[in-house]
């Protein structure tokens, strides 16, 4: 159906033209916030120290008297260390002291120039609370093998984990605000391996966030290393995990075009993009979760056409049983 209220519930169909929301604009009168910045390294972290890659060396044995006998190959198993950057958007309209509701963002520079822009507009006109946003960059590259797919695609706790003990503490550190712990203030959003890293964090910690945010989520089979208990990866969610398991006391606005990644691809290939975020929509409205679930008439793969337009008023929806 076509989309009749920011606040409704359920599956709508919006496209194929787009414009960007006015929320989007820097608006006179509206309070701005501020941007704080860190890095850390991966070599003080105890949960992503750096991906695990092979280095071929070269390795020449001698005999007891220290003459050279042979030459063989040898691969040693290293990690890559990196620099990671989190950005911290701190509304005009935060107390000191007081703990403030926030949202963290995989793939941190995507919205860099857009979230606090529109915090801003949507905190000063009382459609959301002064909420803080953390962007947390990945760690590098891309899919199976890379520091992002592992950190993104593993459906598992981990990630959840890094936040929690890591960054967070640092946020705090750095910038001086108080987060809550209320679950119910603790919201996530992705796009593409970041929107299923973002779901991932709510379902094996709804103790500590229960709102979701996904745009072409990766909802596929695209885990890395494979997992014998979920060989399917992400897919899993919608085939398995989301249908067998109890209700969880989740809120998820989720988003898909209809030209997204392998479109044409068939189901058993475990990675159609539309098809696996239709089957995620209806695997939650089965188990009755509030969900609101965008299907982009001729959006693409994290389409920046649709971010721009729906992203407003997604965090509105998110956020509107919240108290301001």
């Amino acid at each position: 159906m076509t989309d009749p209220s920011v606040f409704a519930s359920g599956d709508f169909v919006i496209g194929p033209d787009y414009a960007p929301a006015p929320e989007t604009e820097v608006r006179a009168g509206a309070p701005a916030g501020v941007v704080h910045a860190f890095t850390m390294e991966s070599r003080d972290s105890a949960i992503y120290p750096g991906i695990r890659r092979l280095d071929n060396e070269i390795t020449r044995r001698r005999d007891p008297f220290g003459n050279r006998i042979a030459a063989e190959d040898h691969e040693q198993s290293v990690a890559a260390p990196y620099t990671r950057t989190v950005w911290v958007y701190v509304p005009a309209q935060y107390q000191p002291g007081t703990a403030a509701p926030f949202i963290v963002a995989q793939d941190g520079y995507l919205y860099l120039n857009r979230l606090p822009r529109v915090l801003d507009n949507l905190i000063a006109e009382g459609r959301a609370p002064a909420l803080i946003a953390i962007l947390v960059d990945n760690g590098g590259g891309d899919a199976q093998g890379s520091q992002r797919g592992l950190e993104y695609d593993t459906v598992s706790g981990r990630y959840s984990d890094f936040i929690e003990t890591e960054v967070l503490p640092r946020v705090v550190a750095e910038t001086g605000v108080t987060l809550t712990d209320d679950p119910e203030g603790r919201a996530t959003l992705g796009v593409s391996s970041g929107a299923a890293c973002a779901f991932t964090m709510a379902w094996f910690h709804p103790d500590r966030y229960r709102r979701v945010l996904s745009y072409s989520g990766t909802y596929v089979n695209q885990q890395s290393p494979p997992d014998p208990d979920c060989p399917r990866g992400a897919w899993e969610y919608h085939a398995t995990l989301v249908p067998q398991a109890e209700r969880k006391p989740l809120r998820i606005w989720m988003e898909v075009g209809d030209r997204d990644l392998h479109a044409d691809d068939p189901e058993d290939s475990w990675r159609n993009w539309p098809l696996a975020n239709q089957r995620m929509a209806a695997a939650l409205a089965a188990k009755g979760y509030p969900y609101r679930f965008t299907l982009s008439r001729e959006g693409r793969h994290a389409d920046p056409r649709v971010l721009e337009q729906t992203l407003p008023g997604a965090l509105e929806w998110l956020w509107q049983d919240y108290p301001l």
